[in-house]
């Protein structure tokens, strides 16, 4: 069974449902439990037409639903509209269902579990492995978040810059879970920008290409995390690069900066660097000056810290970081690697111990206790002598 075919036609068929007439919560059932009859009936080769077949089981799913919930008599009107198996409609709806599930009724994190659901095709197990919660915790949750869109009409979306954070979130979420969602998530993002010509949703794209192009790069033979700084920039996508650089370039021409924008110029400026060397942190803080004025992000001033670090020295950037929550993640990370290059290992070593305690992934948590376990090796040495 082709499970990535699966992923793909599941909100295309969701789309299909809704505007034939059926609310979100019964078209998004009515699709599992035809894929359900898929995993049963396909075997090991799908029809010619899988489309068109899932919207036919579906619709009759969500119509023997319906039936059963006492609404025959209205929903039997819907049936004379009901297709013969063959050709599915040519319309992609997975754009439009990323509005719905991004809807501003939604928490953020009930759009994101309700979009890796719903467009990402996730099992729920899945989604709840990837926030660490109980399966049955988040399936509440993403029925609740059923719910609440059921009563929004397909045609009224939720506004751009929700959608836009979902579309980053689950491009993030590519890289952690056991499906890789980062390469839809760019597709979708390329859709957004073709129908808006919105210079954020630009910059996002911009943003996520130049990530995307570090990709291979990030992660070395033994699976272990590669920090930026010591990354083989050959492995970089120069490809995915120019045109990052490229869509970047024409959105600030656009005179209306936004967050995205400024993040996808931090990332514009160390994929220019042929070395970590001749990375430019002056023009990097100079856009973290901007991001900060935008948003006012506490995780964006931790970042312009270490930028600061790198453009005028670790004191410097150690009293930038004096101005932060010591709770705020990854403070203590960037705390040991600026006393690191300040001289001061032991600070160093402990602060490198402390972050891996708090670390939100276990490539990440190897990587602190690494860093950590060199320091000490260190100074056990120099103590030795």
């Amino acid at each position: 069974m082709d499970e990535a075919l699966l992923r793909t036609l599941t909100p295309t068929v969701i789309g299909v449902l809704v505007r034939r007439g059926a609310d979100f919560a019964a078209a998004e059932d009515a699709v599992q439990e035809a894929l359900v009859e898929a995993l049963r009936v396909w075997a090991g080769e799908p029809p010619r037409d899988a489309k068109g077949w899932l919207v036919t089981v579906a619709w009759r799913k969500f119509l023997d639903a319906a039936r059963a919930d006492g609404s025959r008599r209205r929903r039997e009107e819907l049936v004379e509209g009901e297709p013969v198996p063959g050709p599915g409609e040519a319309v992609d709806d997975t754009l439009r269902l990323y509005f719905l599930c991004a809807h501003p009724s939604l928490t953020p994190a009930s759009a994101v579990a309700l979009t890796l659901r719903a467009v990402g095709g996730l099992t729920t197990r899945q989604i709840a492995q990837a926030y660490l919660v109980p399966e049955a915790t988040m399936a509440q949750r993403i029925s609740r978040a059923k719910r609440t869109v059921s009563s929004v009409r397909f045609n009224q979306p939720g506004d751009v810059a929700t959608v836009l954070r979902v579309l980053y979130l689950v491009f993030n979420e590519g890289y952690s879970g056991d499906v890789d969602l980062a390469a839809e998530a760019i597709r979708l993002t390329r859709q957004l920008a073709a129908k808006t010509g919105h210079e954020e949703v630009a910059g996002l794209l911009a943003l996520m290409l130049l990530h995307h192009a570090r990709r291979p790069a990030r992660t070395g033979p033994d699976g272990r995390l590669v920090p930026l700084a010591e990354q083989d920039r050959s492995l970089w996508d120069t490809c995915l690069i120019a045109e990052g650089v490229d869509i970047l370039q024409a959105a600030l021409a656009r005179d209306r900066l936004g967050e995205f924008q400024a993040q996808a110029a931090v990332a514009a400026l160390h994929a220019d660097a042929r070395t970590a060397e001749e990375t430019d942190w002056v023009q990097i803080v100079e856009w973290y000056d901007e991001l900060v004025r935008l948003t006012g992000n506490p995780v964006a001033r931790l970042n312009r810290a270490v930028a600061v670090g790198e453009a005028d020295g670790p004191r410097a950037g150690l009293a930038a970081l004096a101005d932060l929550d010591p709770a705020l993640p990854r403070y203590a990370a960037a705390a040991a690697y600026l006393h690191e290059r300040d001289g001061d290992p032991a600070t160093a070593a402990r602060l490198y111990a402390e972050a891996a305690r708090s670390a939100p992934n276990l490539p990440e948590c190897d990587h602190l206790m690494r860093q950590a376990a060199r320091l000490n090796a260190r100074l056990r040495g120099g103590a030795a002598t």
